[in-house]
């Protein structure tokens, strides 16, 4: 099922402005320091049992997890379309002849008005950080300016908020049966089919942790 998330334009803009200052993302970690049975790089993919509202049939992206809990991103549930032009302008940023939008989506129910760009790793600038396999997160405002003049990464997804979880409560979680563990997929992650993404991320399950 398609979940749109309805925020009000002007107040996405006002949050987005609290995109996360320069330096290292807060909870991600090089993936040459993840332990063996982590999760990062994985995809959880909530079960029908999973009835709380923020995670009901969504599909997260764990960014991280280790012993000290997990960080993962909702690929999932579109938001609105913005303008890119006065969001750059929310930055301080040059918007002479930029034009088109960008899409925000919802990230999870955690610090709403951070954001975060989830994207492939050939692009990197100053905030970016590698995650496993070929992705990266940015979290500076310079890298929508890139994607607005079309020298950003070549998919990307610009996400507010994110879905945290304390030492120990995913694994609780998983047991009880609230999420199942997927291989991940670039198109999942990346496309605007999002009516499927649910379907298609369910369809990789794994059959052990």
């Amino acid at each position: 099922m398609l979940r749109v998330v309805a925020v009000p334009l002007g107040v996405l803009l006002c949050a987005l402005a609290l995109l996360a200052p320069a330096g290292r993302v807060r909870g991600v970690v090089p993936a040459a320091a993840q332990a063996d049975r982590s999760l990062t790089g994985q995809l959880l993919v909530a079960t029908e049992g999973l009835q709380d509202p923020r995670f009901a049939h969504t599909v997260v992206y764990v960014v991280r997890h280790d012993a000290d809990g997990a960080f993962g991103l909702v690929v999932n549930r579109p938001g609105p379309e913005m303008p890119l032009a006065p969001l750059l302008r929310q930055f301080g940023l040059d918007d002479r002849g930029v034009t088109g939008g960008i899409r925000a989506h919802y990230g999870g129910p955690v610090e709403p008005g951070r954001g975060f760009v989830l994207h492939t790793a050939e692009y990197a600038t100053a905030g970016t950080e590698r995650l496993a396999g070929s992705l990266a997160l940015t979290s500076q405002p310079a890298v929508l300016a890139d994607i607005a003049r079309g020298t950003g990464p070549r998919r990307y997804r610009l996400l507010h908020g994110y879905a945290g979880w304390r030492a120990g409560q995913l694994e609780g979680e998983i047991d009880a049966g609230a999420w199942i563990t997927a291989s991940v997929d670039a198109d999942i992650l990346f496309d605007d089919d999002y009516a499927t993404k649910w379907d298609r991320a369910m369809a990789r399950r794994r059959l052990t942790i």
